[in-house]
């Protein structure tokens, strides 16, 4: 079985290994910046996920909220083996590729 990294935040390690050079906890990339929660809505795309989640904006004129969305592609390492409607924790870390500067690191439900 290959090393397990510790990323520097507390999270479950995945019990499957790979080879992936981009992953987080087997590969060298290290993570920085910021962290989101949110669902995964697609992994149509090869080590690439889409991860929505909603957040509020007020309204001033109208004294209410209002759902927005966020959406981000990020990077899926096949030992996360991740399906669409899992809710994931995700980190940023170094450009990836041009669109994917984040990393999936655990899954939460």
């Amino acid at each position: 079985m290959s090393k397990v990294i510790d990323i520097g935040i507390q999270v479950e390690n995945p019990k499957s290994e790979c080879s992936d050079r981009h992953c987080a906890f087997h590969g060298g990339l290290k993570i920085r910046g910021r962290e989101f929660v949110g669902v995964v809505t697609r992994t149509n795309s090869q080590k690439t996920a889409v991860i929505e989640w909603e957040k509020l904006h007020y309204l001033p004129k109208y004294q209410r909220y209002e759902k927005r969305y966020s959406k981000l592609q990020v990077h899926n390492p096949l030992c996360m083996n991740i399906k669409v409607g899992d809710k994931v924790r995700i980190v940023e870390t170094r450009p990836i590729s041009k669109t994917k500067n984040f990393v999936i690191v655990e899954r939460l439900g």
